[in-house]
């Protein structure tokens, strides 16, 4: 369980943001003996105690409605969302674009789905490869042992496949394919895509004193039992532990402070509870507050060192923002029908998904997606099955009705593409110059632009996954989105793994930061999150976020040691 503990000694370091990178920061850096001051801008949340795992949705009127504070649901182990009063965000002309924020200790990985992919080689060189956007400074074999430790330390099911661009990890045992997932195996080897056991951080077996998963198929309410990973058990609580760190929840962070000498002194905050101003002071701060928060706190942190805002003499803080592309196809598969009764217990999550499979040289788009799966008889809630007036007898009353419900529940398989974005110069984040928070802080504006290379990699998708719906005897709900449409492209935002907006580099002159993350213009400013990242890729990022971070927090370590910072 996670306490609130108060240390007198004087921070270390001061990480701002208590997710993926910020936790991993703290859990590595307290490890290694460095006192530590941890700020939350949302509350206090432990999801061995705060969870609604195994509450049935009758148990509440809403039967697991969303909320506001819970857009994906009344249950789920979520505070925050693309909306929060009282902290608002805007958009340019043209632009669709909406912004997630999580509020509460942990952040997003209370809830995410899980899918732990590493980048693989082609990804850190895209441009020496297609000519596109730009390489990274580092390449996979200087994160490839960062990934393996946190394969180890936090625990991730798969198998070794031996792809090129999909690289074997330190696996837990997969679990089994579902009876649905069977049918999606079968219809993918014949139209030739493949279809491998998905990658997830879930135990399959009992590690480090956390349990195995036992199959209730919640993880997205928070795991009582551990089995999954949030930063709050597996990385803030072990820290916690050591009597390092000091957790500061609640605290809504305005600027980084910095000397005469243009170095970094520690952050002033906003103490949500009394609205009072407060400074943390420390050798080294850390910015892990997500890609946009991190973006928004140095364009924030303006002085006269740093007129156009903290780190930014490449004029790169807020540019070359990314998100994941993405578009779903769900449909009525009639062999699914009529089953007999069995298990459908499994994590909560996929078993089997569907890592990119062409060559993008014969293609007419640049870069590749992977496919999700799902389906599946979880626990009814509100708004299950998407409604029954979809199936072929178009609903009734009665006993015919809850027999229809029977008879269709299960028969429904979707897929859910997510694709590389590549980075353009239209897409970006800056302060508005007009709006401010409820504590006065300046706002973010949105550009967003996507190009006809995402357009036609999703035009892509909806082709393939009506194709396999087509091969599991099935029909789709919906017509073939239209090139007007998009071709029913996810508004950027909404598949909430945007990176960028202090991208890393060789080259001060275009790039925030070096290859360990360290800023160009301040040597005693880090960043921790998905603001490092130069290209997105056709993975997950989180598993990425935790691997830099970990590499990151050791340079730290170090350097602190030999006086460097």
């Amino acid at each position: 369980m996670v306490n609130l503990v108060r240390r007198s000694d004087p921070a270390d370091v001061v990480i701002v943001g208590s997710g993926a990178g910020g936790g991993m920061a703290a859990y590595a850096l307290t490890r290694a003996g460095v006192n530590v001051t941890l700020l939350e801008a949302g509350g206090s949340w432990d999801n061995t105690t705060d969870s609604a795992m195994l509450t049935w949705p009758y148990e509440s009127p809403r039967r697991g409605k969303s909320t506001a504070q819970r857009p994906f649901g009344e249950f789920d182990a979520c505070i925050g969302g693309w909306d929060i009063e009282g902290e608002p965000y805007t958009r340019a002309p043209g632009t669709d674009f909406a912004w997630w924020r999580a509020r509460m200790v942990g952040g997003r990985t209370n809830h995410w789905g899980r899918i732990s992919l590493r980048f693989g080689p082609y990804d850190f060189n895209r441009k020496s490869r297609d000519g596109l956007g730009d390489d990274w400074p580092i390449a996979y074999s200087d994160v490839a042992p960062y990934y393996d430790k946190i394969d180890r330390l936090i625990g991730i099911f798969g198998s070794k496949e031996n792809l090129p661009n999909e690289p074997n990890g330190v696996f837990l045992p997969p679990p089994k394919p579902r009876c649905y997932e069977l049918l999606v195996k079968q219809a993918a080897d014949r139209l030739h895509v493949t279809c491998i056991p998905s990658r997830l951080s879930i135990l399959t077996q009992p590690i480090h004193g956390r349990a195995a998963c036992h199959y209730c198929g919640q993880c997205n309410r928070g795991c009582k039992v551990n089995a999954n990973f949030t930063a709050t058990n597996v990385l803030i609580a072990p820290a916690l532990l050591t009597g390092k760190l000091t957790l500061v929840t609640n605290a809504m962070v305005r600027e980084v402070t910095i000397d005469r000498a243009g170095r970094a002194t520690g952050v002033v905050y906003v103490d949500k509870i009394t609205g009072a101003d407060k400074h943390v002071s420390a050798r080294v701060v850390v910015l892990a507050a997500s890609a946009l928060e991190t973006s928004r706190l140095l364009l924030n942190s303006k002085s006269a060192l740093f007129p156009n805002g903290l780190a930014n003499s490449s004029g790169t803080v807020g540019k070359y923002i990314t998100d994941t592309t993405g578009t779903d196809v769900a449909g009525f598969i009639p062999k699914m029908m009529d089953h007999v009764p069995h298990n459908h217990d499994g994590v909560g999550g996929m078993h089997l998904y569907m890592p990119w499979w062409l060559d993008n040289k014969k293609l007419d788009f640049p870069r590749g997606y992977h496919i999700e799966v799902w389906g599946g008889t979880g626990m009814p809630g509100y708004g299950f099955m998407g409604g029954i007036e979809r199936y072929p007898s178009g609903g009734g009353y009665g006993a015919s009705l809850k027999n229809d419900y029977r008879r269709y529940y299960g028969a429904t398989i979707g897929f859910s593409g997510r694709g590389e974005m590549i980075p353009n110069d239209d897409t970006y984040c800056e302060i508005d110059p007009r709006t401010v928070d409820r504590w006065g802080i300046p706002v973010l504006r949105f550009h967003w632009k996507w190009a006809d290379y995402e357009y036609k990699q999703v035009k892509h998708m909806q082709e393939t996954f009506r194709s396999l719906v087509a091969e599991l005897g099935g029909e789709v709900f919906s017509p073939m989105p239209t090139a007007e449409k998009g071709y029913g492209i996810a508004a950027g935002g909404t598949i909430i793994h945007e990176l960028g907006g202090t991208r890393m580099g060789d080259d001060p002159k275009t790039s925030v930061l070096n290859r360990w993350s360290q800023a160009h213009d301040c040597k005693n400013l880090f960043v921790a999150d998905g603001g490092p990242f130069v290209s997105q890729a056709d993975k997950n990022p989180t598993w990425t976020i935790l691997a830099l971070s970990l590499r990151t927090s050791e340079y730290i370590a170090d350097q602190m040691k030999k006086g460097g910072v």
